[in-house]
């Protein structure tokens, strides 16, 4: 594998050499949060039910049109879902450029840029596995994953727009759905996972390429002594480890959605800090 050179120190793999960026250092508001000294914003209780609406009515129709049998079938299922939620970072993204295009210099900006195209990156790659599974072998599918996420893109992008807070909040609660769905499904079907081989696709992600894209959308990760997060490297056997994966994938995203929901801030709190948005009651919003 060639890699092309980059401004990384080199880490050993066990297997190769690969260039990977240096280990995130323990932000001060990660630490002020943890100590308490901030407080983690709620949403406007109207905004949360909404989105909530939206996000569970979405996951409902995936789940009436493509209910779990444990067959090869259920990838299908795992098409639209991945096909749906990684749109939301093309939104953020988009709103993002424009918004640095017409002269926003946020020292934030680049950062938060950078961690939605992993994301992005991230969500592509789940959606290749399911696509190598043979998750997009009809064009009824397709038409319908397509379709929803052309419509779901624009929405995004309008409310982002206008909040970044209740953009997040729906990518938090889309993200958590996915979660609790490939945990059920592992659970559920270990069996019939266990027998199947690694595709490809995931192999070259999770263990053959430079891990900085892997590395740069975990931002909640647990700390050292030094103050470092960990790097996550993901062992992989069996179609069962490659569904853990994409599953602890998801529940990264997630933990950096709520960090920026309720902290504006990608480590506002600190990995076992870390819990889902609450919805404040309309009598406790400002006018």
């Amino acid at each position: 594998m060639q890699l092309r050179p980059q401004r990384f120190k080199s880490v050993d793999s066990g297997r190769f050499a690969v260039l990977a960026p240096p280990a995130r250092k323990l932000a001060a508001p990660l630490k002020a949060a943890s100590e308490g000294s901030v407080q983690a914003a709620e949403m406007d209780e109207r905004i949360f039910a909404f989105n909530k609406i939206v996000i569970d009515t979405v996951y409902d129709i995936i789940c009436f049109l493509y209910p779990v049998t444990g067959s090869k079938r259920d990838f299908a299922r795992f098409y639209v879902l991945e096909t749906v939620a990684r749109v939301p970072y093309f939104a953020y993204l988009s709103v993002l450029h424009l918004r640095e295009t017409f002269g926003d210099r946020d020292p934030n900006l680049g950062e938060k840029m950078r961690t939605h195209y992993a994301e992005a990156d991230n969500e592509l790659h789940h959606l290749l596995i399911m696509e190598s599974l043979g998750g997009n072998s009809s064009v009824i599918d397709r038409t319908l994953a397509q379709t929803m996420a052309f419509g779901y893109y624009w929405y995004v992008t309008a409310v982002y727009a206008v909040s970044e807070q209740a953009a997040y909040h729906l990518s938090e609660l889309i993200e958590d759905h996915a979660y609790n769905t490939y945990s059920k499904f592992l659970s559920e079907h270990e069996a019939m996972l266990k027998g199947l081989p690694v595709p490809s696709i995931a192999r070259k992600y999770y263990i053959e390429d430079n891990p900085f894209m892997f590395d740069q959308f975990c931002t909640v990760k647990d700390v050292d002594q030094d103050g470092n997060f960990s790097q996550r490297r993901p062992q992989l056997e069996t179609l069962y480890d490659v569904f853990v994966n994409v599953r602890d994938d998801e529940r990264e995203h997630w933990k950096t959605l709520c960090n920026l929901v309720q902290y504006n801030d990608m480590q506002g709190v600190e990995n076992k800090n870390v819990v889902g948005t609450k919805a404040k009651p309309i009598e406790a919003v400002s006018p």
